[in-house]
């Protein structure tokens, strides 16, 4: 578990004595989770509100027709960055709503080829969502993603990923 991948929570049990709430390790539970995370390998880098950085290494096995990795990788990379991001900003609320996707759409810009990084960030500030929920809304939200070679840093696709915070009532 590395700082980059925690989040501290309020929910999370502390220790004896402790005045500061356990880490919780997002990328492992999300591994743990999701099991496409673990069968393409994806790593999480980094994970915090503010943004979600997870990397497809290059697998023969996941390539396209032309030799970079396949379509499917890719939302799937980007698609979990953004579920990084929202359980970072969201996870506390786990007892009240339920995340869940939407709808998504991707725009592939150059070929990817080697490994990619996918950043995620937020559309809208946590207050504002967190004020909709409370007030009996269900809100909706973008989460925007940025794909990108690691050899030169091209963007090679962006995705935006609306969520909503579904009420458990």
């Amino acid at each position: 578990m590395t700082a980059e991948n925690t989040v501290s929570t309020d929910s999370a049990a502390e220790a004896p004595g402790s005045t500061e709430a356990a880490a919780f390790d997002i990328g492992a539970f999300l591994t743990a989770a999701v099991p496409m995370v673990g069968t393409l390998g994806l790593e999480y880098v980094e994970t915090t509100t503010e943004r979600a950085v997870l990397k497809f290494r290059d697998q023969p096995a996941y390539r396209n027709h032309v030799g970079g990795p396949h379509a499917g990788a890719m939302f799937t990379l980007a698609e979990s960055a953004s579920g990084a991001i929202v359980v970072a900003a969201f996870g506390h609320l786990a007892a009240e709503a339920t995340p869940l996707p939407t709808t998504a759409t991707i725009d592939f810009k150059k070929v990817a080829r080697g490994d990619v990084t996918a950043t995620a960030t937020l559309g809208r500030p946590i207050p504002e969502i967190i004020a909709e929920l409370q007030g009996g809304t269900r809100p909706e939200f973008p989460v925007h993603v940025r794909i990108q070679r690691d050899t030169d840093d091209a963007v090679t696709g962006e995705m935006t990923i609306v969520w909503t915070l579904r009420p458990n009532n």
